[in-house]
């Protein structure tokens, strides 16, 4: 039995289209997972910041945001950091971040007054 070109090739994707999905894949960490990864961050880069390696402090907060990204803690360290760096208008946008996720934490509509 003879088997077209077109045909074998189209079995050899059916074969492997079955197939991909059984690879293994890694699990998606859950929420405490990543707030752990995001705290572990950011304890790092405060003790680099207490060192006054700000450059790898840096590196560290944004490590933490790349993991949680609506962590306040984390964006506020990168501003410190980027700020020490004087890299001052990453660290306004940095802040601004920060105070925005901290007011959505506590209720507060974004933007608006919470120093009183």
């Amino acid at each position: 039995m003879r088997v077209s070109p077109i045909r074998a090739l189209a079995l050899l994707l059916l074969a492997v289209l079955l197939t991909a999905g059984c690879a293994r894949r890694e699990p998606v960490p859950d929420a405490a997972a990543l707030q752990a990864r995001s705290q572990a961050l950011i304890d790092a880069g405060n003790s680099l910041y207490r060192a006054r390696d700000y450059s790898d402090a840096a590196k560290r907060y944004g490590a933490a945001v790349a993991v949680k990204p609506d962590d306040p803690a984390a964006h506020f360290g990168l501003a410190m950091a980027l700020t020490k760096l004087g890299r001052d208008e990453e660290a306004r946008e940095a802040y601004t971040r920060a105070r925005e996720l901290a007011q959505q934490a506590r209720g507060a509509a974004p933007g608006a007054d919470t120093t009183r």
